[in-house]
């Protein structure tokens, strides 16, 4: 494991923790609130993804019609 690497002891201690603060009743809340908010953030980098690989085959398509009409 890397130094960044959170093991299960670890994760454990914090959900001990966000308890102790947060109380029983709010945890899922919290939680429900993290997992769409992190749902929305997968959605928008997809999103980005799948508009730069259209960008980019866009312009490989004006890049191969340059170069037919450059051969003729």
């Amino acid at each position: 494991m890397g130094p960044g690497a959170i093991g299960i002891p670890s994760l454990i201690l914090i959900l001990v923790v966000a308890l102790l603060i947060f109380g029983p009743s709010k945890l899922p809340e919290i939680g429900k609130a993290a997992g769409s908010s992190l749902r929305e953030f997968k959605n928008a980098t997809k999103g980005l993804m799948e508009g730069s690989d259209e960008k980019e085959n866009k312009e490989d398509q004006e890049d191969t019609k340059e170069d037919r009409s450059n051969e003729a």
